[in-house]
């Protein structure tokens, strides 16, 4: 696992605004707390060896079977889970710069990369950290040249455009999705996620999957989320709209550049400085925490990534980043 991931709040005192974390931080999760206290008894006996009963209502929603379902403990965890049970592939290609576990998780487990002529292809769509969303065209000529193609949708509630419904991708039988309720429902502490694909490749991971690999408490939590009707993020339109608002503020500032993006969060260039400086800057001068992205495979130590906040905390970052820029 690489250093240097989002979210690293505890290197810092007193963050009082965190843009580093591409999760929507104002989500309501009252009516989900207060469910968990009223079933916290769940936590005195094992969780099911694997959420069989999670992995239905899943199925359910997207209209699929349950064994084209995998629950795992997290994006991430089955991230690495793909990557061990299909070791067989020995090869991989990816679409940098994007997250590194997809790099991390082939390493580990013994592949070589290959820029053409690679067995396994990883995609994060939409891209962290750009953004980006590859169209359902673009993405299926591009699985044509591989013998598995993981997309990995953790973003897919954060943008406007359309992305391939489970439903969808089932009809192509080399390519498995990976989706993170995680992000979906804002609650990365209790690490949520699972896979969709054909059911022979879901037969495979299981026999690779540890038992009792996702805990009582996130598959509670699982249930009552899938069953109920409620969005935890907020009208994604108001959302993009004011994630567009702040780029076009950080582009008035000299010496800043916000890239455009399809999603809630987006890359930006700074010059004269470093992405580290301006970080650091900002964490003990104002309260704030960005992304430093210069980690990210192809880009530059003037790389940053912001993600979108409300209307006043996003006013002080750009007030924050031209003090910045102006003490220069």
């Amino acid at each position: 696992m690489l250093s240097g991931h989002g979210d690293d709040t505890y290197l810092y005192k007193d963050i009082q605004i965190n843009f580093s974390s591409n999760i929507y931080p104002h989500a309501d999760l009252t009516a989900l707390e207060q469910h968990l206290c009223r079933n916290i008894d769940c936590i005195r006996s094992y969780p099911e060896p694997s959420p069989r009963s999670l992995e239905a209502m899943i199925a359910r929603k997207y209209g699929i079977e349950a064994e084209e379902v995998m629950v795992t403990s997290g994006a991430t965890d089955a991230i690495y889970l793909i990557a061990q049970a299909m070791r067989r592939l020995k090869t991989y290609h990816v679409v940098h710069p994007t997250f590194s576990e997809y790099d991390d998780a082939c390493r580990m487990f013994g592949y070589e990369e290959k820029e053409a002529g690679a067995a396994l292809c990883w995609l994060c769509n939409p891209n962290n950290p750009t953004g980006q969303v590859v169209t359902e065209d673009s993405l299926l000529n591009l699985s044509q040249q591989f013998e598995l193609m993981v997309v990995d949708q953790s973003y897919e509630d954060y943008t406007l455009l359309h992305l391939p419904q489970p439903d969808e991708m089932l009809r192509h039988a080399n390519i498995v999705q990976i989706h993170s309720m995680t992000k979906q429902y804002a609650i990365p502490g209790l690490r949520l996620g699972y896979i969709t694909g054909s059911s022979s490749i879901i037969q495979h991971l299981r026999q690779h999957g540890r038992p009792w690999a996702v805990n009582s408490l996130a598959i509670e939590a699982g249930k009552w989320l899938v069953a109920g009707s409620e969005k935890l993020i907020a009208d994604i339109q108001s959302y993009t709209d004011e994630t567009q608002r702040l780029r076009n503020r950080l582009n008035t500032i000299e010496g800043i550049t916000a890239l455009p993006t399809q999603t809630t969060f987006f890359l930006c260039t700074i010059q004269g400085a470093t992405a580290a400086e301006l970080k650091t800057h900002l964490a003990t001068k104002h309260g704030i925490l960005i992304r430093d992205a210069s980690n990210f495979r192809g880009l530059t130590p003037h790389h940053f990534r912001i993600a979108t906040q409300t209307p006043a905390e996003n006013d002080a970052l750009v007030d924050a980043i031209s003090q910045f820029i102006q003490q220069r």
